[in-house]
């Protein structure tokens, strides 16, 4: 399995990769740590050798503005490991800005990364599965722009939304090889980037924010046999959260 974004312990990506791995699976994990670094919300100071060793998994640096890194990731994963059964697209280069902010820079910074990097992920990791060799699955992530406004993070918002629409495509596209496509919108999850320091109060039936593992679960249960029927589909993995209270 490969997993992308795998660079913070309180990540989505490192919980990922645990409960997988917990469960037997082989790992690889590719994560960019001056990503991390630059963030104002502040990022765990270790970077991606550092959690890859605690998971006791091979690893890749890899910065996905650059158009040649999908193809060096997944060669990197296959040489580690062998062929990939499963890709977890879970990187994001994350940032704010409303439309007043933006740049031609920063908006192509936000569709190079998160969605030029995740197609070139899946079309990588598909061909590797031919005649000879099928099955397989791919998670992406998106964010809840399809369920409510994002002014805050425009540029994040709309490449969120192109991996959201490309997920009966790429479905499509793949179910002739065996491989299963599907999306998963975590909802508010506190990650370690300031969440947990807001009360959940209202907005929230449950009383708390998800947890990485929560999205975790969701994951390893798309990455199994069980959800082998389930292609093209958006699932919202939010706890119940009330946009409106």
């Amino acid at each position: 399995m490969l997993i992308t974004g795998a660079s913070r312990r309180s990540g989505i990506g490192f919980a990922v990769a645990r409960r997988l791995l917990d469960g037997g699976a082989q790992v690889f994990v590719q994560g960019w740590t001056p990503h991390d670094a630059s963030q104002p919300w502040g990022a765990d100071s270790s970077g991606t050798e550092s959690v890859a060793r605690e998971l006791g998994t091979p690893y890749v640096e890899a910065d996905f503005a650059d158009p040649l890194a999908p193809a060096r990731v997944v060669s990197a994963a296959r040489h580690a490991l062998g062929p990939i059964d499963v890709l977890v697209v879970n990187h994001a280069r994350s940032g704010l800005g409303r439309l007043s902010e933006l740049s031609a820079e920063e908006v192509d910074a936000f569709l190079h990364e998160n969605v030029r990097g995740s197609l070139l992920l899946v079309k990588e990791f598909a061909a590797q599965h031919d005649d000879s060799r099928s099955g397989g699955r791919v998670i992406l992530f998106t964010s809840g722009q399809h369920l409510a406004p994002m002014s805050r993070e425009v540029a994040y918002a709309v490449s969120k939304g192109a991996l959201h629409q490309a997920t009966r495509t790429l479905a499509e596209e793949l179910a002739d090889r065996g491989i299963t496509v599907n999306t998963v919108n975590p909802g508010p999850t506190d990650t370690g980037w300031g969440l947990g320091e807001h009360d959940p109060g209202r907005v929230m039936p449950f009383g708390r924010w998800g947890e990485p593992d929560d999205v975790a679960r969701l994951v390893a249960w798309l990455c199994s046999d069980d959800s082998r029927w389930i292609t093209g589909q958006v699932i919202d993995s939010e706890g119940g959260f009330r946009r409106w209270s």
